[in-house]
């Protein structure tokens, strides 16, 4: 009886901890001679499917020490860099994320006219005048000034996206 308890910790119906529990396989590390388990993947070659299975510590020396163009003539490394330089290049080219969409009669997109309005600037407003009223807006509005007040900090929020949506525009 006291072996049926020690078993069931007490609760007979809830039976012995984790018997109906498989034991979890765990893959150790490839690194010869470390016994840590290895649950960071590495590729055996470039290109190929398989993998090594590391710790982190090796894992991260295997990837210091990785050499991606190894084996390959000096022909077939440079063709290779030119060949994903061009699909690079490509992406690069076609400048997809820097639309802001349409702009009007002015020039300005609907983003950066919301941003002109957050904080409370004509379109058009120059670099400096856009930094000073950042400035002016961010002492108001920061969170530090208005501990728990989750309307400051949305506006204060408000305003650092606006001030970086017309950096970049006016740099």
């Amino acid at each position: 009886m006291a072996s049926d308890y020690i078993k069931s910790f007490g609760f007979p119906r809830w039976g012995e901890y984790g018997r109906d529990k498989d034991a979890e396989p765990v893959r150790m590390c490839d690194y010869s001679g470390c016994s840590e388990k290895g649950a960071h993947p590495a590729p055996k070659s470039p290109g190929s499917k398989e993998r090594w299975y590391f710790c982190r510590p090796h894992a991260a020396e295997y990837n210091r020490n990785w050499d991606f163009f190894q084996g390959m003539s000096d022909e077939e490394a440079r063709r290779h860099m030119n060949d994903a330089g061009e699909s690079s290049d490509a992406f690069a080219s076609a400048r997809t994320f820097e639309w802001g969409g349409a702009v009007d009669a002015d020039g300005y997109t609907a983003n950066e006219n919301a941003a002109y309005d957050a904080l409370e600037l004509d379109p058009g407003s120059g670099p400096d005048q856009i930094k000073k009223q950042y400035r002016k807006l961010a002492k108001i509005y920061h969170p530090d000034a208005n501990p728990g007040d989750p309307a400051a900090a949305e506006r204060f929020h408000q305003i650092q996206t606006a001030y970086d949506i017309l950096k970049d525009k006016n740099v």
